[in-house]
């Protein structure tokens, strides 16, 4: 939280503490990964089969089980024990011939598992499967249908399965697999307005999340979007053809999983087999298929034309028989799509000043290409080794930053690139697994405006303000030249291990680590070109600037080489055939020498040491604690994580378990946040008042404040006076000098059920989730009043003392640890999942969650308040109380039908409530929309396979998106007025909706 004066003490910081014992702890995981002589990485994705194997006169011991893979030949042994247990650990998943030979006699089984998945799968030498009561894993309905039939029952993860069916059945908009996550009950996958797409879990946003592919994390350590790819992108982080599975777990993951907070998804590639295959695909969908808007229905904008085009192909074989396999694929998407011009604070287009209103009624596309690679090879020089390397590559490009209150020129160009390899090796032992990683990443993210000219925005005081003079100010319109100007990106090389022991009974032991180079860069310019802004009831003269002056003695761009590691260890523990206890432990230090050897510069040392402003005991900070003589930050090294679980299998059968668990995940910061005081003072964002009507100024010698003059519309009449005024009116950034990182605590309770309904094996769950996030970042303003207040005598709520600029300098922001959120949660499922015998499948996911935040959409800016210590919890923005979502595929006579439901209750909106308690004394108060529907869509898609009597198959399918053109809202009247005059069109539903309206889109290709 944030720093206070010396004399103010600390408030306790809650959570679990390990002062005792770490030395001990460190040696036991020293000693563990000593035992592993390759070195590897997580298995995340792989798979595990175990049971216990009978002969004619009960446990067999030393029975050989063998595996093979039936695609790729693959093959791994083990013997059973004394008491006929067997486990065949670190298994790619797919199908598998499972042999075994005892006493003289053998039998055969062939299996299906999913990716990170434990199965138990008991046999008997006899040729029947060992007597269970109906459900056991050792049921062909449980172990060899496809792998969404696969239920883990018996682990303590809040965990689901997304199978390969349901990815290329399900109806979607977009190839992004990620589409299919919210499937699974607690996690929401939303399409922005202008074709973002973000990944979240409960209050915490979608930088809580991880996504590891063929276990390797995919972590942005620069951007907010989760994963590479997935910040503010209309793009897929990794080619749909390339994804055969994966599992969604929401909370209380292993001690194997790392920097995330909310969910996290393990997604397994496809790999190639001894058989040849290829395919091609082709979608489209235009304008012509696509029913119109509300506003365009209208007649309010014109009817954009649009395209969104995504084709691709894949090609698979072997390169040696049973011992190496290859697999390619490509991926392309090429939109042109409508941006609906809407002008902020509720503003019509006919209240605009008559100059803007044929400007706003313009609806301009905006372009996306996007190129996605993928290549694997796999290599079995023997039994117990197997070999991988895989290449992704991405690139991506378009215009963005338009639409809403911004037109078209005043867009960014935005470039995406990014390169992944990955070297495994795996060897298998008889009682023990090594996996090994070693992984190379190069991204880059660089946004450009699309002209480089003047930028201007008009804007309109904030609801309550009308009256003041130089009121806070709302956008309603920007035009002219954008200004966004970022250069970001990562690069380096990672090592891990993973060791696996399965050698002393009933006990699993995994102990790993994680070594991780990295040359993180940021740079931004905000903005690149000067922003000229207009109060709308006067247009003739702009009332401020915004524009970014540059500091000679700062280099433009931060680097860091930031070193990570992480160690763990873990042990599933079967007491008996009853209870599972799931311990673990993991540590995670990062280093960051942007920030840890960071130099305050004197001058402005001096400066904030020297203003009585911020140095008297009315202040409710320490300035000492944000300068920094590069010596007196350190790495946090108290990232210590217990993950704990527990499953009870009531009758020893599997079919009703209950589990739980707590633990502790940390996150990271994001190194864009970190890098904020060394770039904000490389390119100092600079404000200068213009002494206008509504916005008077003084016009001092050496100030801030001018009489407006045409001649400031020059960039180098800007740059000419900030260098004549070093600092004036410009921006600082001050990190707090002790930073925490992100993390979060996670409790579960619930019960799993596997049970027969209409002839089919069905499975359901019922869990509940609390969780609690800690330590996001927030920057606050570091002003204050000659008395050391923020706030003037009587006001509690805003009036933050933007005109107290510190000497030669202007605002300046503390950043600290701050930002919380509570999430409380409901989780039931039921599915029946498709089989080849039943031909058909479905699902069904409700959650309910009570969520709640200390800064709305835990956004990292405050201005209402000094900072977050005192102020209360809100409902969380952009969550639903109630969402469900129902997915049914059916096979019938050559052709598959499938179909997705989405239902769920509005979403708070934003608003400021000032009439409680006057306008000196306003409060976040979100608003909620009366619709007990706030968003509903139902998508279908048909699609029909042509077998031409050889392996060559042909395609057509149509995706219907929002059958019944339901219309979903987004834009509500949220401003409630003042005392004495409440707003009467409170939640007055505006025209704006969430895409998409209801569209075709025609996919058609072939399999060989």
């Amino acid at each position: 939280m944030n720093q206070t004066n010396p004399q103010t003490p600390h408030r306790p910081r809650s959570g679990f503490r390990f002062d005792t014992g770490r030395n001990l702890l460190a040696c036991a995981l020293a000693s563990c990964l000593a035992m592993a002589a390759p070195v590897a990485l997580a298995q995340s994705t792989a798979a595990t089969i175990r049971g216990t194997i009978s002969g004619n006169a009960g446990p067999a011991a030393n029975a050989s089980v063998t595996a093979t893979n039936t695609a790729s030949g693959l093959v791994r042994k083990v013997q059973t024990t004394a008491d006929g247990n067997y486990t065949l650990a670190g298994l790619p998943p797919g199908t598998y011939r499972i042999d075994v030979n005892a006493d003289g006699q053998s039998n055969t089984r062939n299996v299906t598992v999913a990716v990170g998945q434990s199965a138990t799968l008991n046999l008997s030498t006899g040729g029947v499967a060992e007597t269970a009561p109906a459900g056991e894993a050792t049921d062909l309905d449980k172990v060899t249908v496809t792998s969404t039939a696969l239920v883990e029952t018996k682990t303590s993860e809040i965990a689901t399965y997304v199978s390969n069916k349901q990815i290329a059945s399900l109806p979607q908009a977009s190839r992004n697999f990620l589409a299919f996550a919210d499937i699974v009950p607690g996690v929401q996958f939303t399409t922005g307005t202008e074709g973002s797409t973000t990944l979240r879990s409960g209050a915490q946003l979608s930088s809580g999340i991880n996504v590891y592919v063929d276990g390797v994390g995919q972590k942005d350590y620069v951007l907010k979007g989760g994963i590479t790819g997935q910040d503010s992108s209309r793009g897929n982080p990794f080619p749909q053809l390339g994804i055969a599975e994966y599992k969604v777990i929401t909370s209380n993951y292993k001690a194997e999983y790392d920097q995330l907070s909310s969910a996290g998804i393990t997604a397994v590639t496809k790999s190639g087999g001894n058989d040849f295959h290829g395919s091609f695909f082709w979608d489209y969908t235009s304008d012509q298929w696509t029913a119109k808007t509300v506003r365009e229905e209208k007649g309010e904008v014109p009817k954009s034309e649009q395209k969104q085009e995504q084709y691709g192909a894949s090609f698979s074989g072997p390169l040696i028989q049973d011992k190496m396999h290859f697999f390619v694929t490509y991926e392309a998407k090429e939109y042109e799509s409508p941006r609906a011009i809407t002008p902020g604070r509720n503003f019509r287009i006919d209240q605009l000043p008559a100059q803007f209103q044929e400007m706003a009624r313009q609806s301009p596309s905006a372009p996306f290409k996007e190129d996605l690679y993928f290549g694997k090879i796999d290599w079995t020089p023997g039994d117990n080794h197997l070999i991988e390397f895989t290449a992704k590559y991405r690139k991506e490009d378009e215009l963005t930053n338009i639409g809403g209150a911004r037109l078209a020129e005043y867009g960014t160009l935005k470039a995406g690139e990014e390169t992944r390899l990955d070297l495994r090796y795996q060897y298998s032992a008889e009682s023990w697994l090594n996996d090994a990683h070693l992984t190379y990443e190069d991204v880059t993210f660089g946004p450009r405006p699309a002209n480089l000219i003047n930028g201007f925005n008009l804007r309109v005081p904030r609801e309550g303000q009308e009256a003041r003079n130089n009121p806070d100010m709302e956008e309603v319109l920007n035009f002219g030249g954008g200004g966004d100007f970022q250069d970001k990106g990562q690069k380096g090389y990672a090592l891990q291990n993973d060791f696996t022991w399965n050698g002393w009974t009933g006990h699993t032991v995994k102990a790993g680590f994680k070594y991780k180079a990295l040359d993180i860069n940021a740079m931004e310019k905000q903005p690149y070109s000067p922003q000229f802004r207009y109060d709308i009831r006067n247009f003739a003269t702009p009332y401020e600037v915004l524009f970014s002056g540059s500091a000679g003695n700062f280099p433009p761009s931060v680097k860091s080489r930031n070193k990570q590691f992480g160690i763990y260890l873990q042990d599933d523990w079967e007491v008996n055939e009853h209870l599972t206890l799931n311990l673990g432990l993991r540590w995670d230090y990062e280093t960051t020498p942007s920030y840890e050897d960071f130099r305050t510069p004197d001058n402005l040392a001096n400066a904030l040491r020297g203003w009585s402003n911020i140095n008297n005991p009315g202040v409710d900070y320490n300035i000492n604690n944000y300068i920094s003589n590069g010596g007196n930050r350190k790495a946090f090294k108290d990232a210590w994580q217990p993950r704990l679980g527990f499953s009870y299998d009531l009758n020893g059968d599997e079919r009703h378990v209950i589990f739980g668990g707590a633990g502790r995940s940390y996150n990271r910061n994001q190194f864009d946040y970190l890098s904020f005081e060394s770039y904000r003072l490389a390119f100092q964002q600079i404000t200068y008042q213009f002494n206008s009507p509504n916005h008077a100024c003084t016009v001092t010698p050496g100030g801030n404040c001018f009489n407006f003059d045409p001649s400031f519309y020059d960039p180098e009449t800007l740059a000419a006076l900030a260098r004549q005024r070093p600092n004036a009116g410009s921006e600082v950034f001050l990190l707090n000098n002790d930073l925490k990182t992100p993390y979060s605590d996670q409790f579960s309770l619930g019960m799993r059920n596997g049970f027969a309904m209409f002839g089919q094996e069905w499975n359901s769950s019922a869990t509940l989730v609390h969780i609690r996030s800690h330590d996001g970042i927030i920057f606050s303003l570091g002003n204050r009043r000659p008395d050391g207040s923020f706030y003037p005598p009587g006001v509690s709520f805003g009036s933050a003392p933007f005109g107290e600029n510190l000497p030669g300098y202007g605002k300046f922001f503390l950043g600290n640890n701050g930002v919380e959120t509570k999430t409380n949660q409901v989780l039931l499922s039921l599915d029946k999942p498709f089989t080849e015998e039943s031909g058909w499948g479905v699902s069904f996911a409700y959650t309910y969650t009570d969520a709640k935040e200390n800064r709305n959409n835990s956004d990292i800016f405050t201005f209402d308040y000094p900072n977050l210590d005192n102020v209360g919890f809100t409902r969380a923005l952009g969550i639903s109380k109630h969402r469900f979502v129902a997915t049914g595929i059916m096979d019938l006579y050559g052709m598959t039908f499938s179909g997705k439901l989405v239902l769920a209750s509005p979403e708070a909106e934003e608003s400021l409530n000032c009439i409680a308690n006057g306008p000196n004394a306003c409060y976040f108060d979100p608003y909620t929309p009366g619709d007990s529907i706030g968003f509903k869509q139902f998508d279908m898609a048909l699609q029909k396979e042509w077998d031409t009597g050889t392996d060559f198959k042909l395609w057509v399918r149509g995706d219907v998106l929002n059958v019944f053109n339901w219309r979903n809202y987004i834009d509500y009247d949220t401003y409630r007025g003042a005392v004495g005059s409440p707003n009467p069109t409170l939640g007055e539903r505006r025209d704006n909706i969430a895409l998409p309206t209801r569209s075709f889109k025609l996919s058609m290709g072939f399999n060989w």
